[in-house]
């Protein structure tokens, strides 16, 4: 059967469905230019034009978390990791104290969960956290091969076992709504350090082991040989692979060659695509990259010279890909860079520039269904390399302020303010 075209027209929306069965799955507002297709089991909901916040939302500070000068429990080291329940409740993973701290809905300290050991309760190099929805926190410590689970407010821990041979992970521990954990690890049984995921059941048994997400995509490198011994590195303002686990317990990921995201669903795949410009690389900012990618070559092999393939002219079309605990989707998207002043410049060390470029983040927003809610620009000091939550019309982030003090912050979703 040929794919029939049925055209929807809803005041100044025009929507396009191309399907076998001619159906919509997402909400569309006025004003936004949107394509549903359907393909096999694969959804595409197509973003043309506008967004249902008609805009640029922003985040107004509500409640911050941390202090200069105050009691320890108030000075963070490095916050590593953030993690937030249902009850708005806080948890700070400090890297340095090898500690949790728990701040109740209004940004009260409450308690300290974990401290350094090998004993019940206790970290040896944790390194991430998360709730699960009956409250619980867990805690990725592969110094100890174990996830440790806390019951806040009680005594109560429990340690999962695991053999990941003290390996770390940069990825985030991920839980879903029905109560699983999942573990990005190395899979031991390979001489090739493949990476998985073991899935935890609510209870700490483990149910399953997952592939990590592939593409047939790779990035672009460039190499150097010293010997019998080479190093690689990726080219700059390349595309990657994306993904994430949903609060579904599905996958969600994407190559960013393209802007395409995949939501795998128990029915098929939600594909959510947006049309964008790619953002441009200023010539000097392309410079920097390429010299600073030169230098760490050369200190591997002296004398060596770009023999790879060029640095784009442009960025991705989007980044990170991070899912709200409501199932919300947030893309980091990239944003023009300009050049700042580097307050740590060294005048005699050759690989210490004078400015460096900093680019303000920017999130795309769609539901579960991939309508596109619009994009958040966060507000100065917010930093995305501490994985922020997202909950409705809440964001919880780390922020850093001009003197490097860190805070936890509660932010709310200002839609035209």
């Amino acid at each position: 059967m040929k794919n029939q075209l049925l055209l929807l027209a809803a005041t100044t929306t025009c929507v396009l469905v191309a399907s076998e069965t001619a159906s919509a799955s997402a909400s569309i507002a006025a004003g936004q230019d949107v394509v549903i297709e359907t393909i096999g089991d694969t959804t595409v909901v197509r973003t043309l034009s506008g967004s249902v916040w008609e805009g640029t939302a922003t985040l107004v500070p509500e409640v911050s978390m941390g202090e200069l000068d105050g009691p320890d429990e108030l000075l963070f080291g490095w916050i590593r990791s953030i993690a937030v329940d249902d009850d708005h409740n806080v948890y700070a993973f400090d890297d340095q104290a090898q500690a949790v701290r728990v701040f109740d809905s209004a940004g009260r300290y409450v308690e300290t969960l974990g401290r350094r050991g090998r004993g019940p309760g206790e970290f040896s190099r944790a390194e991430s956290i998360a709730t699960l929805p009956d409250g619980r926190l867990v805690v990725r410590d592969p110094g100890n091969a174990a996830l440790e689970v806390f019951v806040p407010g009680t005594t109560e821990t429990e340690r999962w076992r695991y053999n990941v041979g003290g390996l770390h992970s940069l990825t985030p521990l991920y839980t879903d709504a029905s109560g699983r954990t999942y573990l990005h690890t190395t899979d031991l049984s390979r001489t090739d350090f493949t990476m998985h995921i073991v899935v935890f059941g609510p209870d700490g048994t483990q149910i399953d082991t997952l592939p990590e997400p592939s593409s047939t995509y790779e990035p672009p490198e460039v190499t150097a040989e010293r010997g019998a011994s080479s190093v690689g590195y990726y080219v700059p303002f390349s595309p990657e692979l994306y993904w994430t686990i949903h609060p579904s317990g599905h996958f969600l990921s994407g190559v960013s060659t393209e802007y395409k995201i995949d939501l795998a669903r128990d029915d098929g795949v939600l594909r959510i695509e947006r049309a964008a410009n790619p953002v441009p690389v200023h010539e000097e900012e392309l410079a920097r990259q390429r010299e600073s990618v030169v230098q760490r070559m050369r200190a591997f092999a002296p004398g060596w010279t770009w023999d790879g393939p060029p640095i784009p002219d442009h960025k991705p079309l989007f980044g990170d890909l991070v899912a709200g605990r409501d199932g919300r989707i947030w893309v980091a998207v990239p944003t023009e860079a300009r050049a700042v002043e580097n307050p740590n410049h060294d005048p005699e060390d050759p690989s210490s520039a004078p400015v460096v470029w900093r680019a303000p983040p920017r999130y795309d927003v769609f539901e579960p269904d991939g309508t596109y809610l619009g994009a958040v620009m966060p507000p100065a000091g917010f930093t995305g390399s501490t994985q922020p939550v997202f909950d409705g019309d809440y964001v919880w982030a780390v922020t850093r302020d001009e003197l490097g003090v860190q805070r936890v912050v509660r932010f709310r979703i200002v839609v035209g303010g």
